[in-house]
């Protein structure tokens, strides 16, 4: 038998009483993807978050190379590189151009490149910290050096098919909130905070015909996502939030469900009272049973990372369980103590039936618990990521690869300050660096989501699969 919440309950009495008297819309020329946390704003060279380069990278920007399904760069905005140890030679593809008809040079890449290192405030731009020297040798030939050991390289290179790789020019950077100019296959046509981005299909883009307009259009609620998919006002539902609604889906409705990099991670400021004794975090990781969280929020489906903040998709997936479910640990930890904590909510479907478990397992091992909800993205952005005034938080970290930037930076939100971790990931030691975090118990990753989603009669293209940051609009079939 399935375990539902209250909420999930609710949520499929409502999806259920307005569709019977639905019936589909008429054709609409564009495709309409559904999706669940909207960006609050264009401009991710300086704001945090997975949302507006999910609704960007690969649609107006692109990248030098891409990440296949196989987790492999390939070539895409580089038709070719060669390697000499650290020396990386991209050769450029001939034809494109940016949205603006500007052809797009050895110039615009160099530029991009030190744009990341030397302007964006992302906490992401670390990716591009190996860099020492880039040279444009030609229009089409682009030289770039890069430091550290292999592993070190390798994973700069892999970045690059990620949003620091984002190839830009300098006629652009004045409107990287408004009108985004890069040479993908879209430009941005309309953006409304919270509600929808919406774009036309380039006649000119370099890579052939682009089939339809499209639209990311944003959803507060699962159940009103599925209603859209439903009466035809969306093709796709993408990251759907309550695996409970799959049972009430038709028939013609197909359902896929692969693996992400979102990481649902239990914050612990590490720098505030409790939670700046390790034991104290220790207890909280011990004290949950992320198993429960994930058959109560994910009908099972999620992938359990034995705590650690590292998708199954990484090579340094840890091979142990660093907090096993164990609340007689988790008293032995606090020794009598009652600390009082806020755990500060965002309000998205699986963080808020997340913790409402949460809030049980903590207080059953002696911890005094208060929720607060609060609005995503705007106020849990402003609060929590940039003005770290909270005790605990959960929101799940989409970004590939981004142990450094949660763990690798003192000043982020997570407060972590450990040189020895930053050490670790400095030389490439990955599963050395998540062996340091978790003892430290510096957070707790709760699941691996899943990626669960919903085609429209007719509709295909996209892949479940998530390895990268990037929503590929122009792939979706119709």
């Amino acid at each position: 038998m399935r375990t539902r919440t209250l909420a999930a309950a609710v949520a499929l009495a409502t999806l259920a009483l307005p569709l019977a008297a639905c019936s589909s819309t008429a054709p609409r020329d564009e495709v309409v993807v559904a999706a669940a946390a909207a960006p609050a704003g264009l401009d991710f060279t300086t704001t945090g978050g997975a949302a507006a380069p999910q609704a960007l990278v690969g649609n107006v920007y692109e990248t030098l190379v891409r990440i296949d399904a196989s987790g492999t760069p390939t070539p895409l905005l580089a038709e070719s590189w060669d390697r000499d140890g650290g020396v990386f030679t991209f050769h450029l593809r001939d034809g494109v151009t940016f949205s603006n008809g500007k052809p797009f040079t050895a110039d615009d890449a160099a530029f991009s490149i030190n744009y990341v290192k030397d302007k964006w405030t992302n906490g992401l731009k670390a990716q591009m910290d190996p860099v020492t020297a880039v040279e444009a040798l030609d229009p089409r030939t682009l030289r770039v050096t890069v430091g550290g050991d292999a592993a070190a390289q390798d994973a700069w290179l892999w970045s690059m098919g990620t949003l620091t790789g984002a190839m830009m020019t300098p006629e652009g950077v004045d409107t990287l909130a408004t009108a985004p100019l890069g040479t993908g296959p879209y430009t941005v046509k309309r953006f409304d905070v919270g509600e929808a981005i919406e774009f036309d299909a380039r006649g000119d883009y370099w890579g052939g015909p682009v089939a339809h307009d499209a639209e990311i259009r944003y959803f507060d609620d699962p159940v009103s996502a599925v209603n859209a998919l439903r009466v035809g006002d969306a093709d796709v539902v993408w990251a759907m939030q309550a695996p409970q609604l799959i049972d009430t889906l038709p028939d013609d409705i197909r359902v896929e469900v692969g693996t992400t990099n979102g990481e649902v991670l239990l914050s612990m400021n590490n720098k505030r009272a409790p939670f700046d004794d390790p034991d104290v975090r220790r207890a909280v990781a011990y004290a949950i049973d992320r198993k429960a969280v994930n058959d109560v929020v994910y009908n099972g489906l999620a992938t359990d990372t034995r705590g650690a903040p590292v998708p199954p998709t990484d090579p340094w997936f840890p091979g142990r369980d660093y907090y096993p479910f164990d609340p007689d640990k988790a008293r032995e930890l606090l020794a009598g103590r009652t600390p009082e904590i806020t755990i500060t909510v965002p309000n998205l479907p699986y963080a808020q039936t997340a913790a409402e478990l949460i809030f049980s397992q903590l207080r059953d091992v002696g911890f005094t618990v208060h929720l607060e909800t609060v609005e995503f993205p705007a106020v849990w952005l402003n609060q929590v990521l940039k003005g770290h005034d909270y005790q605990a938080s959960l929101v799940a970290h989409v970004e590939p690869r981004d142990v450094p930037m949660l763990f690798g930076n003192p000043d982020y939100y997570l407060g972590y300050d450990s040189p020895a971790a930053r050490e670790e990931i400095a030389a490439g030691d990955m599963a050395g660096a998540v062996d340091t975090i978790m003892g430290d118990a510096a957070a707790l990753t709760l699941v691996n989501a899943p990626n669960i989603v919903l085609f429209a009669p007719g509709v295909g293209g996209l892949d479940p699969n998530v390895v990268t940051d990037s929503l590929r609009l122009s792939e979706v079939t119709k």
